[in-house]
């Protein structure tokens, strides 16, 4: 005879495990074109930086992607991890990179629009702001640990972050236009994805479907 323990265990359905890629991808694209710019010196990625005297407009896109050295990079590398995976394990892949896009061009608008002509704008700040806002949001109506995980780093991603500033998203000639970008930058790109999240809840959600007799 089956005892019912083995019968319970066997109706359980197991939850599928949400594999986490799409930050990964993000990851190694940051890397790689760290690679190609600073090691192997690719004149052609200084292309993709935003100069605000003459932008194109792919570069609002590609200038989330570079960086000015490896601080920079490590920096944002790792909160890119911590709240990217964060927002990929609730909005998947897909939504994890637009999270980021959508946040990093953002931030990289308003400070087009906003510091001087001669600003060059590069870094994943103002994505790492957006992903910090969207996680934090996100989380609110799920688990309390989650929240409280969100809330323990999130104090350490404003400092580190901020302490990055001087090499962050200009190369401008004044050290205070270059740390007002970062500002600009960071609480943009907050800004941006509390209104991603925001859209989103509004946004009605289908009615599950009833179960066929």
């Amino acid at each position: 005879m089956i005892s019912q323990l083995e019968l319970g265990k066997g109706g359980e359905k197991k939850k599928p495990e949400k594999q986490v890629n799409g930050i990964f991808w993000i990851l190694l694209i940051n890397i790689g074109i760290y690679v190609a710019d600073h090691i192997f010196q690719v004149r052609e990625i200084k292309a993709l930086y935003l100069y605000h005297n003459f932008p194109v407009w792919y570069q609002f896109v590609t200038s989330t992607f570079c960086h000015a050295n490896w601080n920079h990079l490590s920096s944002n590398l790792f909160f890119l991890y911590i709240f990217g995976k964060l927002v990929e394990e609730e909005e998947g892949g897909f939504g994890v990179w637009v999270s980021y896009i959508l946040t990093g061009v953002g931030a990289n608008l308003v400070s087009w629009l906003v510091l001087p002509r001669n600003a060059v704008s590069l870094g994943a700040s103002g994505a790492v702001f957006g992903l910090f806002a969207i996680s934090v949001l996100v989380k609110l109506s799920f688990d309390w640990r989650k929240i409280l995980e969100v809330l323990i780093l999130g104090q350490f991603v404003i400092e580190r972050v901020m302490e990055a500033a001087q090499a962050s998203t200009s190369f401008a000639s004044s050290n205070s236009a270059l740390q007002n970008v970062n500002h600009i930058a960071h609480l943009s790109g907050a800004l941006v994805g509390a209104t991603l999240v925001w859209l989103l809840s509004r946004v009605p959600s289908q009615p599950a479907d009833r179960d066929k007799l």
